[in-house]
């Protein structure tokens, strides 16, 4: 049997009646390329390091570098000091604003889109100022788990589109989420 890469895929279809009931359901308008919902946000959250973050870092690269030099390995020097670049530029990059969107198909994150197919659940992390994401449970075993902040958007009306196209069940912080909100990334 050949592999077809020109198979249509089985989307749910969506007249256009359905998509207009959903604009009234939702007392607002549907945008032209059938979006249900828009809003923008910054990637990631912006964190701001004293001078105390950078002293104590620097002493610890520059220890580290100094150890490596001292073991003859030229080579974790540079590493370390590649991190310590990477790691200031990353710092000092402002974040870029991505545009997102819930559509028939699924929910788009600028050029990305995450398929309702490809998505187990939802879930919604509201505790502001410190938490805002729509943490979508996804049917990949590499990325399970797919964190869209949500800004300053009304987490009331995200849910009330999604729960239609995908269940909403509880999901709980792991260690990595922990890890990442410890170490801002």
């Amino acid at each position: 049997m050949p592999f077809d890469l020109k198979t249509k895929r089985n989307y749910r279809e969506f007249d256009t009646e359905e998509v207009e009931e959903y604009s009234i359901r939702y007392k607002e308008e549907v945008f032209y390329d059938g979006a249900f919902h828009k809003w923008s946000a910054p990637e990631h959250e912006e964190y701001t390091v004293g001078k105390r973050f950078y002293t104590f870092s620097t002493i610890f690269l520059a220890l580290l570098i100094a150890y490596a030099l001292y073991s003859n390995s030229p080579i974790m020097a540079i590493t370390f000091i590649l991190i310590g670049v990477v790691g200031y530029i990353y710092l000092q990059k402002e974040p870029h604003i991505v545009n997102f969107s819930i559509t028939t198909e699924g929910i788009v994150a600028d050029k990305e889109i995450y398929e309702f197919e490809n998505l187990k659940s939802f879930w919604i992390f509201y505790d502001p100022p410190q938490e805002k994401l729509l943490s979508l449970r996804s049917k990949n075993n590499f990325t399970p788990y797919i964190h869209i902040p949500i800004g300053n958007e009304d987490p009331v009306k995200i849910r009330q589109i999604l729960i239609d196209f995908i269940p909403e069940i509880k999901q709980d912080h792991n260690i990595v989420d922990a890890v990442e909100r410890f170490l801002h990334i």
